[in-house]
């Protein structure tokens, strides 16, 4: 038994990944105006007609125990503009990192916050309260981050997981991380998730972070505002023994700086300004290859839907 997607909830999977948004309409926080059919694409331009990771200039990290013993100093001085840092799971699971890694991050002076992995078996006020007694409430971090993704292989959690059940579940848990630490969560969602459960518009007025390792987030997200893209589990970042998931914010540095300046509870999204994308003319065959990374991690240059990243603990990433 595995904890499942309600098949109830599978409508936006009837569509394929037909629907891409192009980037030159970006508002928000990210997005893009009117669909485009991948049929109609010569083939190898699917990922070059969006931003690359590297068009953006505020890139971070994401680390949990499995990252071991960080050199925060490192980090900091490779260009590393904010981490986010795995705090709990569930009810009773902290992550054997996250003081040090908290602690090491502040004094390096690196904008951090924590985030919670969702475990579906428990009550939501549960979850919270075991997540608030472990991550402090302090003026300068990130905004809270609410994990949330399919758990297909958990040995303990076999809840048949619908989009009611989990909308509700999530409502809970964000409207408790805004009152305790005065500011707006953030979403991070996995494609398989996203499209079983939130593709209909389901809370909207939060910043979502995506997971995209394949194709740029408007392939698989279509229209909707990121705030957050993590485009790399399998990156390398000075100060880190082994893989890290690298991530990038939505925004130039004057919004990045805006960011961090007011930690509101819920800051108004004013529009962004479009990064540069390379349009279909001015691609020559060697530029509309996707980057080796994309490569490597789609396996294909197809755009079949992304595989699921198992994900029955966080403790498995």
């Amino acid at each position: 038994m595995v904890t499942k997607l309600d098949g109830d909830s599978l409508i936006s999977r009837a569509l394929p990944a037909l629907a891409l948004t192009l980037a030159a309409g970006l508002s928000a926080c990210g997005g893009g105006a009117g669909p485009v059919d991948v049929a109609d694409l010569p083939k190898g331009m699917v990922n070059s007609i969006y931003p690359k990771p590297r068009d953006y200039p505020i890139h971070g990290i994401d680390v949990s125990k499995f990252q071991g013993d960080i050199d925060w100093n490192a980090v900091a001085h490779s260009g590393v503009k904010f981490a986010w840092i795995k705090a709990t799971e569930g009810g009773d699971r902290l992550d054997a990192r996250f003081q040090a890694n908290w602690d090491g991050a502040k004094a390096a002076g690196v904008p951090h916050g924590a985030y919670h992995f969702v475990y579906w078996c428990r009550a939501p006020m549960e979850e919270m309260a075991f997540f608030e007694q472990n991550a402090p409430v302090e003026p300068d971090e990130l905004p809270p981050v609410l994990d949330v993704e399919a758990t297909p292989t958990s040995p303990t959690c076999h809840r048949h997981l619908t989009r009611q059940g989990a909308i509700a579940d999530m409502k809970v848990m964000l409207e408790e991380m805004e009152r305790h630490y005065r500011r707006r969560p953030i979403i991070y969602t996995t494609v398989d998730f996203y499209e079983a459960i939130l593709s209909d518009g389901a809370f909207m007025d939060y910043p979502i972070w995506v997971r995209s390792t394949k194709h740029s987030p408007a392939v698989k997200y279509g229209s909707r505002a990121w705030a957050f893209w993590q485009y790399q589990s399998d990156g390398q970042t000075p100060g880190i023994n082994g893989a890290v998931d690298r991530d990038v914010f939505y925004g130039t540095k004057q919004q990045w700086a805006a960011f961090l300046r007011e930690p509101k509870a819920r800051p108004p999204l004013a529009p962004l300004t479009p990064q540069p994308v390379e349009t279909a003319a001015a691609q020559s065959p060697a530029s509309a290859a996707p980057p080796a990374s994309e490569q490597a991690a789609a396996g294909s240059s197809d755009v079949s839907s992304e595989p699921l990243q198992p994900a029955a603990s966080d403790e498995q990433q």
